[in-house]
């Protein structure tokens, strides 16, 4: 997944203003178009009833893989449109499954630290493709086409490949294969709603700011997602045994609180005129606070009743998705008048998210998934 999906991102700004001469809301059009899958994640529940998840997984990145690799083919609006959506289908319904089986497969006790070590073998993944594009991008004349035909290409085969090397794995606890939706979860919902409001503005715009503000080429764009790379393949493990030790309240907090001073500090690039030296700091920052979300992954794998994992995941990313349809058309417009107003507005997201935050409780279990829980679980042994 990272292999098409970070290469598809990494060329996305630069591919789309050189060859496709998007502004501020044609850039926030398609990453509208490319959410509406994720709305639509839902439908996962649906495939499920015929065939098994690890089929689909393997599916949906094949088909991820084929867009990715055809993305150069089509450089108008309609054609980029197009091909973002079925790329899109492909990804979103992967990130589905591939979350509701992780949560699965892993162990309570391991899943931070193991979430940790597979977020940085994914950062791993994609240190490569980026090093590639950085030094060969000039050097051996590299250009959209290739690049996203090698990317795509060897998505497709690794996927292919799985499908025969590897066996069907059996999951511990079937799953449901029916629409699930618990009041108990609320707040696990509420924050993955904020979550997915926050990040498209990120998404969206942090990069585009990069091209379209300062210039960046795509080797220089490349090299400051190479930094990013870096800092996660180091810290993500280590991200991971904060969340064992310190627990998800804290570190939601931490994460929250961090996001609203960079987004604000995003804010001041347009209002005080701050340079580049930070905005790509901030852009760091920015990666490293997000990789702390595997606390909202482990604070529902502790409050879900494990035979709702499937459809509880295909129900969070359709929530997640909810902003993400309507944000990035209505903040692309607003960009052309007041490119600080939108940070700002994700700078307040972020204060909300850490409100809902303090509502976790300090050990998240069945029948304690927040503060106002009547039932309180037993201490946990002494070591």
């Amino acid at each position: 997944m990272p292999l098409a999906f970070n290469t598809w991102s990494a060329l996305l700004n630069n591919f789309v203003i050189e060859v496709g001469g998007f502004d501020g809301a044609k850039i926030g059009w398609l990453h509208t178009v490319r959410e509406i899958p994720g709305f639509l994640a839902i439908g996962v529940i649906v495939l499920l009833m015929f065939m098994r998840e690890q089929v689909l997984a393997l599916v949906a990145l094949a088909m991820l893989g084929a867009a990715t690799a055809v993305t150069a083919w089509f450089p108008s609006l309609g054609g980029i449109l197009m091909i973002t959506m079925l790329s899109s289908i492909g990804f979103h319904y992967y990130e589905t499954v591939n979350q509701s089986l992780q949560l699965q497969w892993i162990k309570k006790e391991r899943a931070p630290q193991m979430l940790g070590w597979l977020m940085a073998a994914a950062s791993t993944a994609t240190f490569v493709v980026y090093c590639v594009i950085w030094l060969g991008w000039e050097a051996l004349g590299l250009d959209y086409n290739r690049v996203y035909l090698v990317s795509g290409g060897l998505t497709v085969a690794i996927a292919l490949y799985c499908m025969l090397a590897f066996p069907q794995f059996e999951s511990p606890h079937p799953q449901r294969k029916e629409f699930v939706l618990r009041k108990r979860y609320w707040l696990y919902y509420a924050l993955q709603f904020m979550s997915g409001a926050r990040r498209q503005i990120f998404v969206v715009f942090a990069g585009f700011m990069m091209v379209e503000h300062f210039g960046f080429a795509v080797h220089e764009v490349t090299a400051l997602f190479l930094i990013n790379l870096v800092i996660n393949i180091l810290c993500a493990p280590l991200l991971g045994r904060l969340v064992g030790h310190w627990g998800e309240r804290r570190v939601l907090l931490i994460e929250y609180l961090g996001l609203a001073i960079v987004f604000f500090c995003y804010g001041g690039i347009y209002w005080f005129g701050w340079g580049v030296v930070l905005a790509a700091v901030l852009y760091v920052v920015d990666h490293v606070l997000f990789a702390m979300a595997l606390a909202l992954k482990t604070y529902f794998q502790k409050i879900a009743d494990p035979s709702d994992i499937a459809p509880t995941a295909a129900v969070a990313f359709t929530i997640n998705h909810i902003a993400a349809v309507f944000l990035p058309a209505a903040l692309g417009y607003l960009w052309l008048v007041s490119p600080g107003a939108v940070f700002g507005a994700a700078a307040l997201m972020a204060l909300v998210s850490f409100g809902l935050a303090l509502l976790v409780p300090r050990r998240p279990a069945p029948g304690n998934e927040t503060v106002f829980s009547r039932y309180q679980p037993a201490p946990a042994p002494a070591e």
